[in-house]
């Protein structure tokens, strides 16, 4: 256990070693960020935030506070909760747009041999008091975490974990519709969907609610990955829904899904058709990826002048039935450790500090976008693209006949005297 600051308890020895133990803390600290502020002085942890988590106009992050009622939830249930602030600079003609913004992350809340019905049951009460606690925080937008009714199965590549999946106006987007016209939230829901009018093949969907409970519409993950136990496509293929972006009541959205991260032409293509939030729900472990993970979000950020809400899951799932990874390496039953580490990044190259590593929560955000433009009329980057160029290249790339645009040395194996 730790601390409601993230620091072992002092004076608690045997607490103490329980947590320096913990499935997935650093040390017995539930993030680095935990750990620096709780072994630098007050100085040095001020310049290392800087470096880390850079300035937002010109200033470190500002924390919120947050109403008792989610404190309150927070300690009864054992979950994260952090919540912070970006500001934009004061316009003359336009007013701040100030949109808060919830992120999810949790565990699964039984094991994976209970009933399949049990088990989603669990994981929906679980979240519900997350959710309740971003309602009465009196958040606007919320993104749950990929297939975040079931535990991440696919590693397993048995089919019987398709009975997991739904349609989209199923059980979960019925659940969520109620709590979303309770706190007049927009909220982003990733589900293992079944397509029932095409041959009910599965998809892996976002649908996203609008605070009066109805739905906006869907978006199906774009990229699939096919590295160790994330071969997915034994359950579903590449998306077909292209890179909407839903026009809500409170910005601008649209979701990466997971491996989408990976391809910056994906990102790209969300701000290109005029995302000013963009969320990448996920699922990911720390041996494959966890140094990519405060990088891709965070250079997307920058590069496409949007915000990015980043979740991944935390815990590691037992499966009853060992598997391999193709790898040569010995059978086994687990995925690894889901690091949790969900954040924000900002435009400006800010971002707040990370979730626990290991406990389920809720990061909670305040974020003016009007940063948006700001930050494009700052650096540029959309006029001084060259898009005519690149779609140039990409177009002769797709075809047959492509030659690479090489210029070879005509000396370079000259043998020299």
């Amino acid at each position: 256990m730790e601390s409601s600051n993230g620091k072992p308890p002092q004076g608690e020895e045997e607490a103490k070693a329980a947590a320096a133990v913990a499935e997935g803390s650093i040390g017995g600290y539930e993030s680095l960020h935990r750990l620096l502020e709780s072994n630098l002085s007050p100085e040095l942890f001020k310049e290392a935030s800087r470096l880390l988590l850079g300035l937002n106009c010109a200033l470190p992050l500002q924390t919120i506070s947050l109403p008792g009622v989610t404190t309150a939830l927070a300690e009864e249930h054992d979950f994260d909760v952090q919540a912070y602030r970006f500001n934009a600079d004061k316009e003359y003609i336009r007013q701040p747009r100030i949109v808060r913004v919830g992120l999810i992350q949790n565990s699964i809340a039984v094991p994976t041999t209970c009933h399949f019905a049990d088990q989603k049951k669990a994981i929906m009460e679980k979240v519900k008091l997350i959710i309740d606690a971003a309602g009465a925080s009196g958040v606007n937008i919320l993104c749950l975490q990929e297939a975040w009714t079931m535990p991440f199965a696919f590693c397993t590549r048995e089919k019987r974990w398709c009975e997991f999946a739904e349609p989209v106006e199923g059980e979960s987007t019925q659940f969520l519709q109620e709590l979303a016209q309770k706190y007049n939230m927009v909220i982003i829901s990733p589900i293992l969907e079944r397509d029932i009018n095409h041959g009910e093949i599965i998809w892996n969907t976002v649908v996203v609610i609008g605070n009066n409970g109805n739905i906006i519409g869907i978006h199906r993950k774009n990229h699939i990955p096919r590295v160790g136990d994330f071969n997915e496509s034994t359950y579903y293929m590449e998306g077909n829904t292209g890179h909407p972006v839903f026009e809500t009541a409170y910005g601008k959205i649209a979701v990466n899904i997971c491996y989408g991260r990976h391809h910056p032409l994906n990102w790209l293509a969300f701000g290109l058709n005029g995302a000013e939030i963009v969320f990448n729900p996920s699922a990911t472990v720390g041996e494959l990826s966890e140094p990519m993970w405060p990088i891709e979000a965070r250079n997307a950020a920058i590069a496409n002048s949007y915000f990015v809400g980043s979740i991944n899951r935390v815990g590691t799932e037992v499966f009853p039935n060992p598997f391999t990874s193709g790898d040569g390496k010995p059978q086994h039953a687990d995925f690894g450790h889901f690091y949790g580490s969900s954040h924000f990044s900002a435009p400006d190259a800010s971002c707040t500090p990370s979730l626990s590593r290991y406990r389920d929560g809720l990061m909670i955000s305040d974020m003016d976008l009007n940063l948006c433009r700001q930050i494009k009329d700052k650096w540029a980057f959309r006029m001084t693209a060259r898009y005519d160029i690149y779609a140039s290249l990409l177009s002769e790339y797709l075809k047959l006949d492509f030659k690479p645009q090489v210029i070879a040395d005509p000396l370079i194996n000259k043998r020299r005297a």
